[in-house]
């Protein structure tokens, strides 16, 4: 966690204990993770449990899917993250069923207070609601909470919370475009 009252300028804004468990599960991530082969998606879920994710089902989390603490991590059924997104999460990062996270995504729970003398490092969860697809190098920043059934499109930058379900976001700043047409299947 961080340490209050810290300048990351002047000296480390975490424990000695969170910095180790970042050196293990970097190596742990650069050695077992990263190179598996892109189809072991069980594998790479196991090595998150192990680290302290909480992962539902049918998990799929691509070999190039960057991590920086699988213990504030939490994925429901059927998530998948692509290859090259980053999941910056000194907070925790909360992705329910049948999300889409892909390829570049930045989901980032971190700053730093700008008006504070030692810049000092702050730090607000993300939560993604059922349904969501944050699409191609999409930006996520700190706080931030998307409704179910969202679409935040590619490269769009989203720096507040969507209450509105089921709408569509673009740009950056990320502006609402339009709601989706969800047309349910006749079974």
């Amino acid at each position: 966690m961080i340490l209050p009252g810290r300048d990351p300028r002047r000296g480390p804004s975490f424990s000695l204990r969170n910095r180790v468990a970042r050196a293990l599960w970097g190596a742990a991530w650069l050695l077992l993770f990263r190179p598996s082969p892109r189809p072991l998606h069980r594998w790479r879920a196991l090595l998150l449990r192990v680290f302290g994710a909480r992962l539902g089902r049918d998990v799929h989390v691509y070999p190039a899917v960057r991590i920086w603490a699988p213990w504030h991590l939490r994925l429901g059924d059927g998530v998948g993250i692509g290859d090259g997104v980053t999941l910056y999460n000194i907070a925790p990062i909360d992705i329910r069923d049948g999300c889409v996270v892909s390829q570049g995504a930045h989901l980032c729970t971190g700053s730093h207070d700008i008006d504070s003398p030692h810049f000092e490092l702050v730090a607000a969860p993300i939560a993604l609601r059922p349904g969501v697809w944050v699409c191609a190098e999409a930006f996520v920043g700190p706080g931030v909470t998307l409704s179910a059934g969202c679409v935040l499109g590619a490269r769009a930058v989203l720096m507040h919370s969507v209450e509105e379900p089921f709408t569509v976001w673009a740009g950056n700043p990320a502006i609402r475009i339009r709601h989706r047409r969800i047309e349910e299947s006749s079974s």
